[in-house]
């Protein structure tokens, strides 16, 4: 017998006939002796249709009302799938966040956790009965209602699956696990039977879309095993642990992100201090820095380039042109027209031709590189917008990830 927790997202129960079909997954599963635990989240598309009546109705809608309203798609997909359930003679309750134990700060639309305490789950669970609960929400020290933000209902599940020391946690999705890049893009993308956590989450840090970033982050943390399956196939998917295959490919998969922004500040007076200032006042204006090139300086200035999220453009230019008389700048420039894209891979940092490689197959490919970064186990580029797709294409065909692991060229 195991103790699993089971994540479904808004594409798995985005209707009655999803959710009835999710009821009887659980109800086999029952059968065979496990102990589940559900998280669901908003039924299909109601978090954007939710977000849009919002902005119908006030142009700055507060942040502790958003929460109230948006953390009521998951209370009533709990509900909907607990009755669900009680019609298949299958004993469940369903509990909001707060309900469940979550305990979080005061962000309103980015709440982080700060305590759970699951004991109406574990009652639950005592007395036979399957505990549905709301992803992605809890309650403040202040007794607000808070949301966690996009992809919450993963990190729910994760730290579910910590604290009732589950076997392990299981995210279902539309898709039927973590791929070597987009199938969307790449038709030839291939199913991870397995990764690791540190190659998760580079992906996710770099594009990869599911699981959620921070849930990825909280499973390494704490050591929660994840499969990452379809609720639509029900395939086995990718199993995500902290253990390496002991034949493990060089190069994983290839992530691209066309959601950010470059920004260049020129002309900066190249002395200690300078660049704190400025990347200190984006993070108190809650902008999310992540590439960082400073050239080499030239009669005592350089330039400064780095990306942020499209999103925070604005601010973000706004925070560097009321800078630019204390940093001593020329000018600041945005260019909204890019996108990354990245090599994932655990064995990338004793192989040092793969930065040629990747450098070479996109030089082949007619793509100019802007911007380069690495870590241990990614090499991400920034390229022009317009690009994006024909360089994952091409990296992935040029690493041969439409293989199998085992049969693929080691050799860069």
């Amino acid at each position: 017998m195991a103790r699993v927790v089971e994540k479904f997202g808004g594409t798995s129960v985005a209707g009655p006939d999803r959710i009835r079909i999710v009821a009887d997954h659980v109800a086999r599963r029952r059968n065979h002796g496990d102990e589940v635990v559900l998280v669901v989240s908003a039924m299909g598309s109601e978090t954007d249709e939710l977000l849009r009546m919002a902005s119908d109705v006030a142009a700055d809608p507060p942040g502790r009302e958003l929460d109230m309203l948006i953390t009521g798609g998951e209370r009533k997909a709990c509900a909907l799938m607990a009755m669900a359930l009680s019609d298949l003679g299958v004993p469940a309750a369903s509990f909001t966040g707060s309900q469940a134990g979550f305990r979080t700060d005061a962000s309103h639309t980015a709440a982080k956790i700060v305590e759970i305490t699951p004991r109406r789950v574990v009652e639950a669970v005592e007395r036979g009965l399957v505990p549905v609960v709301g992803g992605s929400q809890g309650v403040s020290g202040d007794g607000d209602v808070t949301f966690f933000g996009r992809g919450g209902s993963d990190t729910t599940a994760v730290a579910l699956a910590h604290v009732l020391d589950a076997d392990y946690c299981e995210i279902y999705t539309d898709v039927p696990g973590v791929f070597s890049a987009d199938p969307r893009i790449v038709a030839e993308a291939r199913r991870m039977d397995l990764v690791s956590f540190d190659e998760l989450l580079e992906m996710t840090a770099s594009g990869c879309p599911k699981p959620a970033m921070r849930a990825v982050e909280l499973a390494r943390t704490y050591g929660v095993e994840l499969h990452v399956r379809s609720a639509f196939s029900w395939m086995p998917g990718t199993t995500v642990t902290g253990e390496e295959a002991m034949e493990h490919a060089i190069i994983s998969a290839v992530t691209h992100d066309g959601s950010e922004a470059k920004m260049t500040v020129s002309g900066v007076a190249d002395k200690p201090g300078v660049a704190g200032r400025l990347f200190r006042a984006l993070a108190d204006s809650d902008v999310n820095v992540d590439m960082i090139v400073q050239n080499v300086s030239s009669q005592g200035v350089t330039d400064i380039s780095f990306t942020v999220p499209r999103l925070q453009l604005d601010a973000a230019r706004s925070v560097a042109q009321g800078l630019i008389d204390e940093l001593g700048a020329d000018n600041v420039a945005a260019d909204d027209d890019i996108a990354r894209v990245s090599l994932i891979g655990a064995g990338m940092q004793t192989n040092p031709g793969v930065a040629a490689r990747m450098f070479e197959t996109l030089a082949s490919a007619g793509i100019n590189i802007e911007m380069i970064s690495t870590s241990a186990i990614r090499i991400s580029c920034v390229i022009r917008a317009g690009d994006m797709e024909p360089a994952v294409g091409a990296l992935h065909q040029s690493f041969e990830l439409h293989k199998d692991p085992a049969e693929r060229a080691t050799g860069y």
